[in-house]
Parts: structure tokens; C-alpha cells; sequence
């Protein structure tokens, strides 16, 4: 339903904004669902810039999000997060965008990321974004935390409904790579297709 009511937005304001929502790609979801390594591959695929939301965070900021945490609090974090979509959305016509998984958290950022990109939800169970986090070396999700699976579980019951707002949700549920990949380029082509026949 949010999808068909986006779409007949974008025929009330033109297809120009359509256009542009269809070839700026936002990809959402928790850490480990793959957003920057198939959102790279998306990128290269389509020839669009690959834009990772938290470096450019970093680079208002002029520090690690880490550091903005500690030093200035989660609202500083959430106005970096504000200022650097709308910097994205502002320079880039087309783009990959890897969000950070809390973007969910502050309603009128998302709200802006769900009207000027498609938006994809990379799905995976907890276990596996877990285990991707892990792999990728890092372990602060387990440091001194024996609730962590829980604590993760927690967070993604409670995010999932935002993600669901979603233009389309892509499972990377037990697929390689390469399947994954192939999941999320014809989920995007799909979307794509339908924004743009929608404002013709």
C-alpha cells in the first residue's frame, strides 16, 4: 500500500521526481544483511557511485561515529545522519546508498530517505547477521554481552516494521553472494519499471 501511494505521489509531482526516486537505490536493514557488499555490487553493475551513509556522516562530523556517540550523544548522531542524507540526495541524481540500520530511528530521516530513493530491505535471519558481523572481524556485538543474540533479536522485531515500509524486501536468507546479487538486481529493476510507467 505505501509503495502504490508513493508511486501515485510521484504522478502528482512529475516524472522527473519519479526518475530520480527510481535510480537513487537506498538499501536498509540491520548490520550483516550485506548493504555495503551487494550495494557495491549494485553499483558497479548499474555504473552509479556506491555511497556508504556512515562515512559520510564521518565526514561532516570530522570524526568516527563512534566518537560522535560518545563526545556529542545519539541526537548529534541523528542531525549528522539528516544532514548527510540530504547532502547525498542533493549531489547524487543516481546512487547506491548503504544506510545505517538505525536509520529507522528518527522518522523524518527515514520518511526522506522512503520519498526520494528505492528503498530495499536486505533481509537475513539473526543468526546470519550475527555471523556476518562476526566474520568481517568485528566483535563488538559479543564484547561482554551474553544476551547479544537476544539483544539482536530484540532490535530487529522492533525495526522490522519500519523496514517493511520499504519499496521491496530482498531475503539474503542462506543465498551465496552471487544469489543474493541477483535477487536484489532484478528486485530493483522491478521497482524501477513500475515507478516510472506509474508517472508516465
Amino acid at each position: 500500500d505505501l509503495h502504490r501511494a508513493r508511486i501515485a505521489l510521484a504522478r502528482l509531482f512529475g516524472a522527473a521526481a519519479a526518475e530520480n526516486r527510481s535510480t537513487r537505490i537506498a538499501l536498509i536493514g540491520l548490520r550483516g544483511a550485506g548493504k555495503s557488499t551487494l550495494g557495491r555490487m549494485l553499483a558497479d553493475a548499474l555504473a552509479y557511485p556506491f555511497v556508504e551513509l556512515n562515512r559520510e556522516i564521518e565526514r561532516l562530523a570530522g570524526c568516527d561515529v563512534a566518537e560522535i556517540h560518545s563526545l556529542y550523544g545519539p541526537s548529534a548522531y541523528r542531525r549528522y545522519e539528516r544532514r548527510a542524507l540530504d547532502d547525498v540526495v542533493n549531489r547524487h541524481r543516481q546512487a547506491v546508498v548503504a544506510t545505517p540500520g538505525g536509520i529507522v530511528s528518527d522518522a523524518a530521516t527515514f520518511n526522506r530517505l522512503l520519498d526520494q530513493c528505492t528503498t530495499v530491505w536486505l533481509q537475513a535471519t539473526p543468526d546470519e547477521h550475527m555471523n556476518r558481523v562476526l566474520a568481517q572481524g568485528d566483535y563488538r556485538p559479543m564484547a561482554g554481552n551474553g544476551e547479544a543474540m537476544d539483544d539482536l533479536r530484540r532490535i530487529l522485531a522492533g525495526r522490522s516494521p519500519f523496514y517493511a515500509k520499504a519499496d521491496v524486501a530482498v531475503s539474503t536468507a542462506g543465498k551465496s553472494i552471487e544469489e543474493s546479487f541477483a535477487a536484489l538486481r532484478d528486485a530493483v529493476a522491478d521497482v524501477a519499471v513500475a515507478v516510472r510507467q506509474a508517472a508516465d
